[in-house]
């Protein structure tokens, strides 16, 4: 997959809850570099929280899912912009 088809379809996924700080974080980055992705609310999604915790083997959150298999668990603004950075979607 070619960093072209990352930027056009980035497939990027976050599990949060609206009541965790590093989940609003990481929401607003997203929102405000106008990075499309689907939001899990793990709230509203009963088996959201399972998915997220199969995915990281942790329970934190966010979990955030990039279209090249990785993902990152509370990841800071700086952490976070370079994964994007490095998929081309920034």
């Amino acid at each position: 997959m070619t960093n072209d088809v990352i930027a056009n379809d980035p497939q990027i996924t976050m599990y949060g809850a609206d009541w965790c700080r590093d989940c609003v974080r990481s929401k607003a980055l997203l929102d405000a570099r106008g990075v499309a992705y689907t939001y899990v609310d793990l709230v509203a999604d009963e088996t959201g929280a399972e998915r997220a915790q199969a995915i990281s083997g942790r329970t934190q959150i966010p979990v955030v899912v990039f279209p090249d298999g990785s993902h990152q668990v509370e990841p800071s603004d700086r952490d976070l912009e370079a994964k994007l950075t490095e998929l081309g979607v920034l």
